[in-house]
């Protein structure tokens, strides 16, 4: 059964020959673009007493009522309802659909004659897939990181029925390569190519740097699954740019007030040499006030480290804090205990000693402190579900940038619910990102002025499972619903 659009008569030559010959002759050469509206086949039998149609017509198109309101609601018009049976085209085709069906009377406000034509001709154009950019590192020793973070977000979509927001969803990934001029292009690509509607990641800071400028320049919503460096948290920070991780500093936070807490007089400080090491020995220093007897950073993608192993040994701090992630905290944890100097030296790190290396360190890391705003054993049903079904389908317990990749699926498809499945109105789409109506697997979560969650952080420890399974686990909560430190110098609006 179809609704058709009845248009003034100034209009009705033209919207006649279209409303009857729905899929032939349409003005817009890509209608699909300017319309969100779904194809539904029919009979085309149905057709053929219902004027100059005839039986010409291939199928039959159908308004529905919500989508035909979306779709009038997108171009400007204004609409009101027209009793069953109300004849307002004076075509043989509109009488014939007009006497069994409810019609829809329909003013344009602003539209040229090719817009209003083309919502008169389309009957029912197929609501077009929404396309989601990931931007990860999936190549070279960090390579794990990207993975975990495209899995997590691909069980997403999958749990949900391969829809966000109700709409059909194609996930283009595309490997940074860690490299920031390569991110560079192919951000390009993804937004003018491919014209997706919203990119997720990246993994490393120097990449969302780079790539921050041209994705929200472009007016794109950019959710980032990891990095939070703090120019983006703070004077740097846009409207368009979201994070379901963390800023940088926070993690290695949670570890400078524990060394803190526990007393420690001196610590040597070992990070790389790009934004995120700089944030992460900024955080830890945010909250300790004892001595550093070192502040170390190494060339990114280090895998050698005697040479800083041999300075912690002659310098016997009380504590070492390092933030090296990917394959780089693999070999530091190995050469670390192989040096005996995990017995002797507590070794606490942020996204070093993780479920993306935990399988590679194995026992050399069990025992050890890390900082996290999340933990595989954290007791929530929403949790629970999602690491078991992470577990059966990639056969390794989940990292937190699977999680946070997981948390950037359920975030768009609760923004594309409240906007109706429109990604056009940015101003709204921005306020249903803004408003997190989703439940995050990490409990409490809600977004600051910056875009940045506000959230809490725990201590926790490498720990082998009954199953002989490595993970972090919580040992305990050392900030309630956390907030960045450079929030306070975003003057965006979020």
């Amino acid at each position: 059964m179809a609704n058709f659009v009845s248009l003034p008569a100034r209009r009705q030559s033209r919207a006649r020959h279209f409303a009857c010959h729905p899929l032939r002759n349409n003005p817009l050469e890509e209608p699909e673009k300017y319309f969100n509206l779904k194809i539904i086949l029919g009979n085309p039998k149905d057709w053929a007493k219902t004027g100059d149609a005839g039986d010409k017509a291939p199928t039959k198109g159908v308004f529905g009522r919500k989508v035909l309101r979306q779709s009038i609601a997108d171009l400007s018009v204004e609409a009101s309802y027209v009793a069953p049976g109300t004849i307002t085209q004076h075509s043989q085709c509109a009488q014939g659909i007009a006497t069994r069906e409810t019609m829809m009377n329909v003013t344009i406000k602003t539209l040229g004659l090719a817009a209003a034509v083309g919502l008169a001709a389309a009957p029912a154009m197929a609501q077009e897939k929404l396309k989601v950019g990931l931007l990860l590192t999936l190549s070279g020793p960090s390579a794990v990181l990207g993975q975990h973070a495209r899995d997590g977000f691909q069980l997403a979509v999958k749990d949900l029925g391969g829809k966000l927001g109700g709409r059909d969803v194609e996930v283009i990934v595309v490997d940074d390569e860690l490299k920031p001029d390569v991110a560079v292009t192919k951000v390009k690509g993804l937004l003018e190519r491919d014209k997706v509607d919203f990119v997720v990641g990246p993994i490393f800071s120097n990449v969302a740097v780079a790539t921050q400028k041209p994705i929200v320049d472009a007016k794109t919503f950019y959710i980032s699954v990891n990095a939070g460096p703090s120019n983006l948290a703070g004077k740097s920070c846009s409207p368009y740019f979201f994070a379901t991780s963390y800023q940088n500093d926070q993690n290695h936070e949670v570890l400078g007030k524990v060394a803190q807490d526990r007393g420690y007089k001196k610590v040597y400080l070992l990070a790389p040499n790009y934004q995120a090491g700089k944030d992460a020995l900024a955080g830890f220093k945010r909250h300790y006030k004892g001595e550093i007897v070192e502040e170390s950073y190494i060339p990114l993608n280090t895998l050698d480290f005697q040479s800083e192993l041999a300075k912690i040994a002659s310098m016997q701090p009380d504590a070492i804090f390092t933030f090296m992630p990917g394959g780089m905290g693999v070999n530091l944890v190995k050469q670390y205990r192989a040096a005996g100097l995990a017995d002797r030296i507590p070794f606490l790190s942020a996204f070093t000693v993780d479920e993306t290396n935990l399988p590679a360190q194995q026992d050399a890391a069990i025992g050890m402190l890390s900082g996290s705003n999340w933990a595989p054993n954290m007791d929530n049903p929403a949790n629970k579900k999602f690491v078991a079904a992470y577990e059966a389908a990639y056969n390794t317990v989940p990292a937190s940038y699977a999680m946070h990749s997981y948390d950037a699926a359920l975030l768009i498809d609760s923004a594309l619910k409240a906007t109706g499945g429109k990604t056009d109105d940015k101003e709204a789409l921005r306020a249903a990102i803004k408003k997190a109506d989703f439940k995050s697997l990490r409990g409490d979560f809600k977004f600051g002025a910056n875009g940045f969650p506000i959230q809490d952080f725990y201590l926790v420890k490498a720990a082998k499972r009954a199953d002989g399974k490595l993970e972090t686990e919580i040992v305990e909560k050392v900030f309630d619903d956390y907030t960045d430190a450079y929030a306070k110098e975003c003057s965006a609006t979020n």
